[in-house]
């Protein structure tokens, strides 16, 4: 198998560097996917947004083929929609979508954390301990009055939640874990104009249920950030 593998990967190697191009197009297209994805999980692309070819070049400054790319990669994630008479657009929201999404992230978290908590070593510790003091440090709002939303706190809330579960020894479920998230944060992004109390607390809560290795108090407090979450969404939408 190794063999295989091995001799895979040497025939792609000759055939890239045969077309000197193609590195610098795949470098494109995941610029740009990266990009794209940034904006619409912020909402700086809303839902429904009609994905132009020609408007996305021009705001990009990218050639269409990286940008074909990069949109189906994100249709693949279902943050974009694809129709043959309309082309691609952001994927739009819903409130029956959003209660499913909270409800997958519900049942996905729940394993996750059991797992992590049965399973997670120092390093895993250390890792939920280090994540925790850097989300601590950054406050969810730049300002209070009036209320300003922090982009700068989106970063070290989504590594926060992924070292809660990066101690449960699947990439899989880690993965699954985080593209769940994501697609939860554009909801949350947008009701970002709602007034919330603050949070902070239920992360500290989630920390020492995990690191004392209460396995039932932390899967309850997960599941219940998740579905908080989806409500105070809901309410404010």
């Amino acid at each position: 198998m190794k063999e295989v593998v091995e001799n895979h990967r040497s025939k792609n190697a000759d055939a890239e560097a045969r077309t000197p191009g193609s590195l610098g197009l795949q470098t494109a297209a995941g610029a740009i996917y990266e990009r794209l994805r940034v904006d619409i999980i912020s909402c700086g692309l809303p839902p429904g947004f009609k994905l132009r070819l020609n408007d996305i070049s021009k705001r990009y400054g990218c050639g269409p083929i990286p940008i074909r790319e990069a949109l189906s990669r994100l249709a693949a994630e279902a943050l974009v929609v694809y129709s043959n008479q309309k082309g691609f657009a952001v994927a739009p929201v819903s409130t029956k979508s959003l209660m499913d999404l909270a409800q997958a992230r519900a049942w996905t978290s729940e394993v996750a954390m059991r797992e992590a908590v049965l399973r997670g070593d120092d390093e895993w510790e250390e890792r939920v301990l280090l994540s925790y003091h850097r989300l601590s440090k950054v406050h969810r709002y730049s300002s209070e009055n009036p209320r300003v939303v922090n982009p700068l706190y989106d970063r070290p809330h989504r590594e926060f939640h992924k070292a809660l579960f990066s101690g449960c020894g699947s990439e899989w479920m880690i993965d699954a874990c985080m593209h769940l998230f994501d697609h939860a944060e554009r909801y949350r992004n947008l009701s970002r104009h709602a007034v919330v109390l603050p949070r902070e607390n239920e992360h500290k809560l989630m920390v020492d249920a995990a690191l004392a290795r209460n396995v039932e108090e932390a899967v309850r407090l997960i599941q219940q950030h998740v579905l908080l979450t989806a409500q105070i969404v809901r309410e404010n939408s």
